[in-house]
């Protein structure tokens, strides 16, 4: 009687799915380079064995379960003298148990195999919740709901149901295999009643105190139904300029920031994020040297990131050592001058004490504006990889660079295929999305902005062996962002002859060259934090920030470990708890003794990172960035006010659109901290 053929699997929640071998072989594979002897064919021999075991045990009718497969492979390593081998196995197998443990501890059941701190955060922020608390839906069935809410927008062009049925496929597929995630707002808010899908919002602030508090109503919608929001104050009367209706005295742009920050702090975004603001001033504005001193004072506006808007004649008097004017924007004239240096050195040391105010080169960012016929951009969204212009939103997402790696080299088919779906996804999102003012809808649509950008780019060249601080990190950076930008183009393209341009298009610089592009804007870097999380991956294109952390979310503490380094810890033999302790007490594995010196290259973090490299990476980004690009230059505890000087003006002269640097400790409570020991070493 010959032997039946295994097809079908039993999943522990008793699901039947397709048999793959491959599944095996790759986790014997890991088994063997957990001991420090990455073997693929012993992998495979033993894989074989295992699956001849299986045909043997199980008749034509009983499907085996994920158990009875993995108890055959254990039993079949020893059998094969492996029995360092079948012991890293069981290890990982206990590991493994552990987690769905924790994962169900947090009422989450977890087909796709996600990392513990993304269950976390899904159970807090992103997943459906009855009105009692209860979670309500798996992440497999987070990124179905979105993907078919968002392919919905494939109706407005008269597709089949067929049609939809499969781009609903394709972005369930992109997202449940974490190569590419749509900004959070999408994930917490696709196919719910509330429906307002863009993270980015650019709202006008004029000089009258109907537009002001209009402008904080429009905020607390904004920010309530998930979003972040950014002000340019900059047309504000100055501090004691007159009020003609009431013969009164102006109070100034910083003190109306306070209602902004005041009511943001009473707002929770649906529960799930608190409200995020940016507030820039233009260098030129009278009440420049308040603003830059705005937050020396711990807890001062907190609920607002402060950016300095530079122009490039300021950089110019900056660099003869002239004086530049203050000009008051009510009258657009000259009331004082001042020294360009002295204005530089504070914002400079501001921004050494606490990471604030960063920079918005405002020249540069309008020489790249897309549809000047508009208006000047004067703002971005809170993180400043988005320039917009009033009343303008714009979704983001990020493709999962981690993932785009096949046989040790780059898969530039993948890389390709996945920013086309993104793009189209992006582009539905726009039509689908559920609005939270109707001048918000109208611009938005006129426009139609989008952003695709990256994330897991550190650990893309870990994985390719290449430092970050290095040329050819420079030249990967620029490879893939060009590619990014040239397939985001195309596959506008092809949607704008399906569904037409953007509608502003005749005022964009497109018409003159006649590029027919359904997206004013397509491409950008964000930060990436939470999403990144979910992917477990680095964030955006920042470096490690180090080989272990504590993340802070909200209320929530995660510890983060780099697997990729334990990964090849012990593929060279090199893992054990005394090292992982060390590692985890300063957070870098520099000058570590008994650390391979390629392997201290490639795991280099953004401590260890000299901060011209920092800017060098975003430079390289943004040449391919039809937006901006959000990036921090972090610093060491160490650093001085000239190394911030440096970072800022190297950023100008790089054709950065912004910068923001960070000293390690310069704030009471930051996002990441390292100095715990390593979760792993218990």
């Amino acid at each position: 009687m010959p032997r039946a053929t295994i097809n079908k699997i039993r999943k522990r929640d008793g699901r039947i799915v397709d048999f793959n071998q491959e599944k095996i072989t790759n986790a014997i594979f890991k088994a063997t380079a957990a001991v420090g002897r990455g073997n693929m064919k012993l992998a495979k021999r033993i894989s074989d064995q295992v699956v001849a075991v299986l045909e043997k045990r199980f008749g034509e009718d009983i499907i085996p379960g994920v158990e009875d497969v993995q108890d055959i492979v254990e039993n079949v390593l020893i059998q094969n003298r492996q029995a360092d081998v079948a012991k890293a196995y069981i290890l990982y197998r206990k590991s493994r148990e552990r987690i769905r443990k924790v994962k169900a501890a947090y009422g989450v059941y977890d087909a796709l195999k996600l990392s513990v701190n993304a269950i976390k955060l899904l159970q807090t922020r992103y997943l459906r919740k009855d009105e009692y608390g209860r979670i309500v839906e798996t992440p497999d069935q987070m990124f179905r709901r979105v993907a078919r809410a968002v392919a919905q927008g494939n109706r407005l062009y008269k597709k089949s149901k067929d049609e939809v049925g499969r781009t609903e496929d394709a972005f369930y597929e992109v997202m449940s295999s974490l190569k590419f995630l749509p900004n959070s707002p999408t994930l917490m808010n696709a196919g719910t009643d509330i429906g307002q899908l863009s993270a980015c919002f650019v709202l006008p602030v004029e000089d009258s105190m109907e537009s002001i508090f209009g402008a904080v109503k429009s905020m607390a919608l904004v920010h309530q139904s998930g979003g972040g929001t950014g002000f340019s104050f900059s047309r504000l009367r100055p501090r004691g300029d007159v009020v003609r209706s009431t013969g009164g005295i102006a109070s100034g742009p910083i003190s109306f920031m306070r209602v902004f920050d005041t009511a943001t702090e009473v707002i929770k975004q649906g529960g799930r994020r608190r409200g995020a603001n940016m507030g820039i001033l233009r260098v030129d504005h009278p009440d420049i040297l308040d603003f830059v001193v705005a937050k020396e004072k711990t807890g001062e506006f907190a609920n607002f990131n402060l950016s300095v808007g530079i122009t490039d004649s300021f950089m110019k008097a900056l660099k003869s050592g002239k004086d530049y004017d203050l000009v008051n924007p009510r009258t657009s004239k000259s009331v004082k001058r001042l020294p360009a240096r002295r204005v530089f050195d504070l914002i400079v040391t501001m921004a050494w004490k606490s990471g604030d105010p960063g920079l918005v080169f405002l020249d540069t960012t309008n020489k790249h504006n897309p549809t000047p016929k508009l208006g000047e951009i004067e703002s971005t969204n809170p993180c400043g990889e988005i320039p917009l212009l009033p009343y303008e939103s714009c979704n983001l997402g990020s493709i999962n660079l981690s993932k785009m790696v096949e046989g040790g080299g780059l898969d530039w088919d993948e890389l390709e295929r996945v920013v086309k779906i993104a793009v189209h996804f992006l582009d539905n999102v726009i039509d689908v999305n559920q609005y939270p003012l109707p001048q918000i809808e109208k611009m938005t649509k006129a426009n139609r902005k989008i952003g695709l950008g990256v994330m897991g780019f550190a650990d893309l060249l870990i994985k390719l062996g290449i430092p970050y601080n290095s040329e050819e990190g420079l030249k990967t950076a620029e490879r893939i962002m060009k590619l990014i930008r040239e397939k985001a183009r195309e596959a506008s393209l092809k949607l704008a002859k399906e569904g037409g341009v953007f509608p502003n298009w005749r005022y964009s610089v497109y018409h003159a060259k006649g590029v027919r592009l359904r997206n004013a804007t397509l491409t950008t870097i964000a930060p990436t934090g939470s999403i990144s999380t979910i992917a477990n991956c680095s964030f955006g294109i920042e470096p490690i920030f180090a080989v272990s952390y504590i993340r802070h979310v909200m209320e929530t503490e995660l510890l983060e470990v780099n697997p990729l380094f334990v990964d090849v810890a012990k593929e060279r033999g090199l893992y054990s708890e005394d090292l992982m302790r060390k590692i985890g007490i300063g957070g870098s594995v520099k000058g570590i003794k008994g650390i391979p010196k390629d392997i201290q290259r490639i795991f280099v973090t953004a401590l260890d990172i000299d901060p011209e490299w920092h800017v060098k990476m975003q430079a390289v980004f943004q040449k391919h960035v039809d937006n901006a690009v959000s990036k921090t230059v972090n610093l060491p505890q160490h650093a001085t006010p000239q190394d911030v000087e440096r970072v800022f003006t190297l950023a100008h002269e790089l054709g950065c659109k912004g910068i923001t640097v960070f000293r390690y400790g310069s704030r009471e409570r930051q996002v990441l901290t390292i100095g715990r020991p390593c979760p792993v070493c218990g």
